[in-house]
């Protein structure tokens, strides 16, 4: 009757009002549950690039590792959004659907429990691979990152010896040996999600051919003689509910697989080991700046380009590293600059000394001639940028140009010839006014009247009580040091300046 009928309706109408609003705060708990892991996770990888320093750096692809921190990161977004809470609704709705189907059939509910447990077995036997191939789709998409960069990086080259058309084939190349590999992938989760489906489906046609046979009396085993039109339609009803969380599971089955692939290169990051330079140990001398005591210099232990250096840098000297390519030199200046640790012995700066640092490779960002500068000292006042420059032989160029220090230059100095960019990253040094400056091929790229002024430059710094240790080929500058090391057969040696 329509008075019977109302509450049941009302109560439907609630159930399935309660269960549109679990389902909302479900996914809305996981996906900030979520955010806030791979929040985390980023946050972790970055300390750790930043801890492993510029050495480490040099040694990794930018395509590659940009890659690692934001696709890899994302990739796990899948597996705590969707596939970990889907696996904790699977433990528990399945068996309170089968408590609900025993008190109204023991005999379907045995059935649903011991169908249940074949279809993530077999999902997991046709997926087998899956992890496997996530972890090389992941690789392939890093080796794509890094070759399109290093690509377009050399297109200036590659346009000068007409190699342009061979280098779009490569990338043409290496994106379809990623799409193959990404077809492969989602066949894979295709086929597993077939699996469920068919196993669940010829579970459910089971139950249906049990009620329906046992509403017409063709079964009278256990409770189907019992069966009548409320528990039989209750039943087949609640069937397809018992395998939902299983569907629901295999739909997000593969983010599980391309977690534990991106998950596997994020580790590799996250465990290599730190470098820590005892940099801020105490010299033994009272006027020593720098102490190194018996270290040995290298990228590991079987790859030492140096042992046994011991020597002391004091306060306004101006040492001069001098060696063939590939002896260490630069290798010696990342050690006393902090960047990589000693494998052996001890590098002792003294506690609080501010360091300027140039590199073999200018670094400039995109952005003004100013922004460059700022980067060094970031309240700095254009008099003081100004000085810097002229210092490091640029006052013509600034004068030439006619926006002056907001003058905007391209990404790795676009726009710049090589000298002047390497003298734009000087000018920094100059602005920093650090009292120690560790320079690595400080004249490169410099003609002769540009250099001397450079040198002139740097002499007068160190008047002022600065230290200055370069690393350098050029004979002008070795003529100023007041001590000269050479690297030679794996050892540091002081000649005579």
């Amino acid at each position: 009757s329509p008075v019977t009928l109302v509450p049941v309706l009302l109560g439907l109408v609630v159930a399935v009002a309660l269960r549109s609003l679990f389902l909302a705060l479900q996914e809305s708990f996981s996906a900030t549950a979520s955010l806030r892991i791979r929040q985390y996770a980023r946050e972790q990888v970055l300390n750790k690039v930043a801890a492993l320093g510029p050495v480490w750096m040099t040694r990794q692809q930018s395509g590659a590792l940009a890659t690692q921190s934001v696709e890899h990161i994302e990739a796990l977004d899948g597996y705590f959004a969707r596939f970990l809470p889907q696996m904790r609704i699977v433990l528990l709705l399945p068996l309170l659907i089968a408590a609900v189907v025993g008190w109204l059939d023991y005999l379907v509910a045995i059935f649903l429990l011991l169908s249940a447990p074949l279809i993530p077995l077999f999902m997991a036997l046709v997926g087998m691979g899956a992890e496997r191939l996530n972890k090389e789709q992941f690789a392939s998409v890093a080796r794509l990152s890094a070759h399109f960069v290093d690509r377009v990086r050399g297109m200036t080259t590659l346009q000068l010896f007409g190699h342009t058309r061979a280098a779009q084939q490569d990338v043409w190349y290496a994106t379809d040996q990623y799409r193959r590999l990404s077809m492969r992938t989602l066949r894979l989760a295709f086929l597993s999600s077939a699996v469920l489906e068919f196993f669940a489906s010829v579970a459910i046609a089971v139950v249906a051919m049990y009620v329906g046979f046992g509403l017409l009396g063709y079964i009278d085993y256990g409770p189907s003689p019992s069966l009548t039109l409320f528990s039989g339609l209750a039943v087949l009803l609640l069937a397809p509910e018992f395998f939902q969380p299983l569907r629901t599971l295999s739909q997000h089955y593969h983010d599980r697989a391309a977690a534990l692939g991106a998950a596997e290169s994020i580790v590799t990051i996250l465990n290599e080991p730190d470098v820590v330079p005892t940099r801020f140990d105490a010299p033994a001398e009272p006027d020593a700046l720098i102490e190194l005591v018996d270290a040995e210099v290298g990228y590991g232990r079987h790859s030492a380009v140096l042992t046994g250096v011991s020597a002391t840098i004091r306060q306004a000297d101006v040492v001069v590293i001098t060696g063939e390519s590939g002896s260490g030199k630069s290798s010696l200046l990342a050690l006393m600059a902090g960047f990589m640790a000693p494998l052996r012995g001890a590098c002792r700066v003294r506690q609080g000394e501010q360091v300027a640092w140039l590199d073999q490779s200018p670094c400039i960002i995109q952005g003004s001639l100013a922004d460059n500068l700022r980067l060094a000292v970031p309240d700095a006042t254009p008099a003081a940028m100004q000085e810097a420059l002229e210092n490091a032989g640029l006052g013509e160029l600034l004068a030439a140009l006619p926006h002056g220090l907001e003058t905007v230059v391209g990404e790795r100095g676009v726009g710049l010839s090589g000298g002047q960019a390497q003298r734009l990253t000087l000018a920094r040094v100059f602005l920093s006014q650090a009292p120690l400056v560790l320079l690595d091929e400080p004249t490169a790229s410099l003609d002769s009247a540009t250099e001397k002024s450079v040198i002139d430059a740097l002499l007068a710094w160190s008047a002022e009580g600065r230290t200055l240790v370069m690393a350098t080929h050029h004979p002008a500058v070795m003529a100023v040091a007041t001590r000269h090391w050479v690297c030679r057969d794996g050892q540091l040696h002081e000649v005579a300046p």
